[in-house]
């Protein structure tokens, strides 16, 4: 067997951290994509399961400028 096998065979609990981990990221970068109309991103963060690593770009790099600006007109 490879490494990455008896790691998960031995440790159990790593897969249902990622999940956790991925969730709420993922839920909060189809929300942002979905509120500065980013239809593209929208589906990437869809369809892409990356552990959170392309909704962390996104929400912190790219969804940052539009949401700025729309706070400030409130």
């Amino acid at each position: 067997m490879d490494a990455l096998t008896l790691l998960l065979i031995n440790n159990p609990w790593i897969i249902p951290l990622i999940v956790l981990w991925t969730i709420p990221w993922k839920a909060v970068a189809l929300w942002r994509a979905v509120k500065n109309n980013h239809k593209k991103w929208f589906i990437f963060l869809l369809i892409l399961n990356t552990a959170a690593v392309l909704e962390i770009i996104y929400i912190f790099f790219f969804s940052k400028n539009k949401q700025t600006t729309t706070n400030r007109e409130s």
